[in-house]
């Protein structure tokens, strides 16, 4: 079930977006590829500060 919502924005953050997105990208097109680059450096993130606090284990796939 797909459903359109409205999403209020200052009018800065508008022009922002705008700036961002690519001739005949949609914004769900550049909001879903923000959402992407957010989660990947959000686990870039999380793996960094596990090997920094030695939570961090390696594994030997050779080991599968």
């Amino acid at each position: 079930m797909s459903a359109d919502k409205r999403i209020p924005v200052t009018e800065e953050r508008w022009r922002e977006l705008g700036e961002l997105k690519e001739a005949g990208q949609t914004y769900d097109d550049l909001l879903g590829e923000m959402i992407r680059e957010y989660r990947g450096h959000r686990l870039a993130d999380m793996v960094r500060e596990k090997r920094e606090n030695g939570e961090f284990v390696d594994v030997d796939v050779d080991d599968w």
